[in-house]
């Protein structure tokens, strides 16, 4: 492509998202939805601005895959599946192997051969991680039992795509192997003409291969790059690696997607990956919206066309299928009504894996190109509808079901005029409600996540299920009535999006908002709150004053440096917050009060110890009499 057409394509896709995006959004649909209408709009089958033939456009979408993969297995540290991995084996592990068996004795029903069966079976199995955690983060539903659930098996299936890729060779039919190198783009690799145990053999050790490279070659080229101090090299770097795994990928056959998503992994290992993500964090929602873009684009609508009932008929079972074993295995891993039918509707689609492996079955003659064409128009056109599914639960579905629903007196809690509302219930929350209970406080509390409202309620707390960023549901809250809107809500984006609403439609509410850190607590502070409490501070406070103790501090100097130390800082996050657009100014004033902090804490210390030398330390020796201290002195 001439630059010239670089820069028209690239020219029209921006012009497409920044137009159809906000539309989208204002109505409800989704980002998603908006990037997916958007591809459709501007695809070689809509108004045909970019590529006749598509080919322009899937170029655009394997960029896409390729850096989302990267940023997806970037996130996949060795702790979090060690966490995750009930649930990843269990649930990940059973609607992968089910999906895929129920799928291929469909293929095989209707003529198709075993090996082709199990083919479609295992792509078909596979959702789309960038369309799923998009969607959920959007709406803030990650945290909830369907968002965690849907997030332990995205992540078998992201590891997972590693083995059924050194299985194809496997299913290829006698004779085959490598048979569909005559295309330009497969034209040879390391591998071809190899029997097809050699072939697996050969993919197995060079996964292998990278993954021992990254634990004991990778660190300390990152350490050597890092001393430079010079932040494009070391970006610079990690591109480099990224390109070269996914050409070692593609000489061994594979795609090169698998291999960014393995240099991903392989980062996600090294003490490094923060300083990464920071690098790449910016170009994330612009590469996933190119990749959703791309998406709608390469929907074949001539296909669809020539055979409606064919692609419609697929699409439906697929969808049908999919919806059934979710369901299923969410009701065996005990999710609320609400929650699995979020679940089952959240993950029926196809992922965007799937294009990688009819891509890679295609060239190993596991399937023909007559197969792989309809089911490509499948997955784009499941992809496409799963932000419409999602809305049409949540708009349709979710009012009529769960823990609202089944309220025996739903007429009681929504009518409730209380002076406190509090949105979100789980660890931050509950101490809050509990507290102002427990002081004849009426509080009237809003939970999104329905399977912890059952739960709270069998405890005999009351909470109520709804999403508290509604303004139908906060007036009817009683927000009109209340003093205090207390936020503590597990999503910032949630809270922020809250606290604007509120001020807008409720502006007499005193609000009380919950931050994970300080970035939260500075964007929270710009929209014009000013009772802002961060998560941890607390109780990392309450540990120093132990440590402190420990260390043989007496226990009001630890107490006093605490109050000091709290005061201080919620000066500087206040005094900070205004300067953080200017990140020269910011660091400086950040170095000043550290250092102001350490010498106001350090005066005192000698102070209080000059006191106590001249016998004026009244509140150590109150202590000390308390403690019986004064006779084992005089011992």
């Amino acid at each position: 492509m001439h630059a010239e057409g670089f820069f028209a394509q690239a020219f029209v896709y921006l012009l497409a998202a920044v137009v159809a995006v906000p539309a989208a959004k204002r109505l409800g649909l989704g980002s998603v939805l908006g990037y997916l209408l958007a591809g459709v709009a501007i695809g070689p089958f809509g108004l045909g601005f970019v590529g006749e033939e598509g080919q322009d456009v899937m170029h655009f979408a394997e960029f896409g895959v390729v850096m989302m993969l990267f940023l997806v297995g970037l996130e996949l540290e060795p702790t979090l599946l060690w966490r995750l991995r009930a649930p990843i084996l269990g649930l990940g592990g059973l609607q992968v192997t089910v999906t895929a068996v129920v799928v291929a004795a469909i293929a095989i029903a209707f003529g198709l051969s075993w090996n082709a069966g199990l083919a479609i079976g295992l792509t078909l199995a596979m959702s789309s991680t960038a369309i799923v955690l998009q969607t959920l983060n959007e709406k803030g539903l990650l945290k909830t039992s369907a968002g965690q659930s849907s997030f332990s098996v995205l992540l078998f299936q992201d590891l997972a795509v590693i083995p059924i890729l050194a299985v194809f060779p496997l299913l290829a039919p006698a004779g085959a192997h490598g048979a569909g190198a005559s295309d330009a783009e497969h034209a040879s690799t390391w591998i071809t003409g190899f029997p097809a145990w050699a072939q697996t053999l050969a993919v197995v050790a060079t996964v292998a291969a990278v993954a021992l490279a990254g634990r004991f070659l990778v660190r300390p080229a990152f350490r050597s790059i890092a001393r430079t101090r010079l932040r494009e090299l070391f970006t610079a770097a990690a591109l480099l690696l990224v390109i070269g795994i996914a050409l070692l990928m593609t000489r061994v056959g594979l795609s090169p997607a698998l291999g960014t998503f393995l240099a991903g992994v392989v980062l996600a290992n090294s003490e490094y990956r923060h300083e990464l993500e920071g690098d790449i964090e910016p170009f994330k929602g612009l590469l996933l919206g190119l990749f959703f873009i791309a998406v709608g684009a390469s929907v074949d609508f001539g296909l669809i066309a020539t055979r409606p009932a064919l692609i419609s008929g697929v699409v439906v079972g697929v969808l049908v299928v999919k919806i059934a074993v979710l369901a299923a295995l969410g009701r065996l891993f005990r999710l609320g009504l609400d929650q699995n039918v979020l679940f089952a509707l959240g993950l029926s689609q196809v992922g965007e894996f799937a294009f990688v492996l009819l891509s890679f079955a295609l060239q190993q003659r596991v399937l023909g190109r007559d197969v792989t064409t309809a089911l490509v128009a499948v997955v784009a056109v499941t992809m496409a509808l799963t932000p419409l599914l999602l809305l049409i639960n949540e708009r349709l579905i979710q009012p009529r079901f769960g823990t609202k629903a089944r309220d025996a007196r739903p007429a009681d809690a929504i009518h409730e005029e209380n002076a406190v509302i509090i949105a979100g219930f789980g660890r931050f929350g509950h101490i809050v409600g509990r507290l102002l209970k427990a002081q004849g406080v009426g509080t009237t509390v809003l939970d999104v996540d329905s399977d912890r409202v059952d739960l709270l309620r069998r405890l005999g707390l009351k909470v109520f299920y709804g999403d508290a960023s509604r303004r139908e549901l906060l007036h009817a809250a009683g927000a009109e009535k209340a003093r205090l809107l207390v936020l503590a809500l597990d999503s910032p984006e949630k809270t922020l999006e809250l606290v604007h609403l509120a001020r807008k439609h409720f502006p007499h509410l005193t609000i009380l908002a919950r931050a994970d850190d300080r970035g939260d607590a500075y964007e929270l502070l710009a929209a014009g709150v000013t009772h802002v409490y961060r998560d941890t501070l607390d109780t990392s406070l309450r540990m120093g004053v132990d440590a402190l103790r420990l260390l043989g501090f007496r226990a009001y100097h630890a107490q006093r440096a605490a109050r000091t130390f709290l005061r201080h800082d919620e000066e500087s996050v206040r005094l900070m917050a205004e300067m953080r657009g200017d990140r020269a100014r910011y660091i400086n004033a950040a170095r000043e009060r550290i250092a102001d902090l350490e010498r106001m804490l350090l005066a005192d210390l000698e102070d209080q110890r000059l006191d106590r030398d001249a016998g004026w330390d009244a509140e150590s020796l109150r202590e000390d009499a308390r403690r019986g201290s004064f006779g084992a002195d005089r011992r």
